[in-house]
């Protein structure tokens, strides 16, 4: 099958240069229908490809790359920073998220003058506390704001060293080359967490053992307080914070037991992985890709191509696969509208990172090179609250 679906790429990807050709040219990458996509760049160790496809009417995707000073300090450290941000219930929290996470990070950098776990644990706490703060102010006159949330999926490149951290069921994947064979495999970085995963169940059953339906299969699908898939998140704060879970957030965005202590965590999953030379590139990618590859497919799309128009051609690989499974042309796919499509498929970001060896050893020298780089969609104002959404909805992360 998995053959059948690179065969038929074909028919929804055509190579193309970076020029727009027939597109509008959107934050420093290019617009074409619900596509937005950069399909190549230089960051400080090596070359990217972004895209973002829009199925939501509001995109809860959000993502960036930070390339150059990690700190506010002229002497560093330097490296590059990437973040996938993937809402749920709403824009607000992960477009929060997109503002602040990294100028926390920058922060915490500059105050310890390196690159760390705790350094990275501090800034997703800024993050889900400036956050909190927000809601906190927003409550009286927009209180849905409680129940927006979003995954957090972050990679840090310091030197030879990748820091991933993670909140939710985004996910990092390394393409790594077999000496021996040449083969490049996919490794997993990221630590997700989702109901559907046996051990994240039991680590909730742990947590609250006084409660029977901490944990709850809802439509042939576990959700947490049969409400929402992740057990992890930046905002979400109706389900962290009992003040607001009551009026005047609406009945089907609320518990209707008190609570205690938080039943969601913004604690993230930090990795720190040593880079070698045979590692070729990292994929970043919200659940969107993931839904409908697997991480080897993934790996071997990136692997079997030229960088140019990598990430653009994950996703069209996603949507082909998409559109195979309601058995329809992806091209008649392409042509309904957000909100509607997402009956079909999620937001999708994804971010391919190349990792060139020979940049990363010399970075030094190239300390001067900067990148800041958001990635696109059709929004409406940053300040436009989306109403609650349903149960179902909101749990589709």
């Amino acid at each position: 099958m998995f053959s059948e679906l690179i065969n038929l790429l074909g028919a929804c990807f055509r190579p193309s240069s970076d020029r727009c050709a027939h597109r509008g040219s959107v934050a420093g990458g290019c617009q074409d229908g619900l596509l937005w996509f950069k399909d190549l760049g230089q960051h400080l160790n090596g070359e990217f490809s972004m895209a973002v496809v829009q199925a939501n009417n509001l995109l809860e995707d959000q993502s960036q790359i930070e390339s150059g000073n990690l700190s506010s300090l002229e002497s560093g450290p330097h490296g590059t920073f990437v973040g996938v941000y993937d809402g749920h219930g709403g824009p607000e929290t992960s477009r929060y998220v997109n503002d602040h996470l990294f100028q926390h990070l920058k922060r915490f950098i500059s105050e310890h003058q390196s690159v760390s776990a705790d350094v990275i644990r501090k800034a997703f706490q800024a993050t889900e506390e400036g956050f909190m703060s927000t809601v906190t102010k927003l409550w009286p006159v927009s209180p849905q704001i409680a129940a927006v949330g979003s995954c957090c999926l972050a990679g840090i490149i310091s030197g030879d060293t990748l820091y991933i951290a993670n909140l939710g069921d985004s996910r990092a994947v390394l393409g790594r080359a077999v000496k021996a064979t040449g083969e490049v495999l996919a490794i997993q970085l990221s630590t997700e967490h989702n109901a559907s995963i046996e051990s994240v169940r039991q680590e909730l059953y742990s947590m609250h053992p006084e409660d029977s339906q901490i944990v709850v299969l809802k439509h042939n699908v576990w959700r947490v307080k049969g409400l929402i898939q992740v057990s992890r998140s930046i905002g979400d704060v109706y389900l962290k914070k009992p003040e607001f879970n009551r009026e005047p957030l609406i009945a089907k965005c609320r518990l209707r037991e008190p609570f205690e202590k938080p039943i969601l965590s913004s604690e993230p999953s930090i990795l720190a992985q040593q880079l070698e030379p045979h590692d070729r590139f990292v994929i970043f990618a919200s659940d969107g890709l993931w839904e409908q590859l697997s991480n080897q497919e993934a790996v071997d799309i990136v692997q079997n191509h030229a960088r140019n128009g990598s990430a653009r051609r994950l996703v069209k690989a996603a949507l082909q696969e998409a559109a195979r499974k309601r058995e329809m042309r992806c091209s008649d796919l392409k042509k309904i509208d957000r909100g509607v499509r997402r009956h079909f498929h999620d937001d999708i970001t994804v971010i391919v990172l190349y990792l060139d060896w020979n940049m990363m050893s010399t970075v030094s020298s190239i300390r001067s090179a900067k990148l800041s780089i958001r990635g696109g969609g059709i929004n409406l104002p940053p300040n436009t609250l989306a109403p609650c959404t349903t149960s179902s909805e909101a749990s589709d992360n």
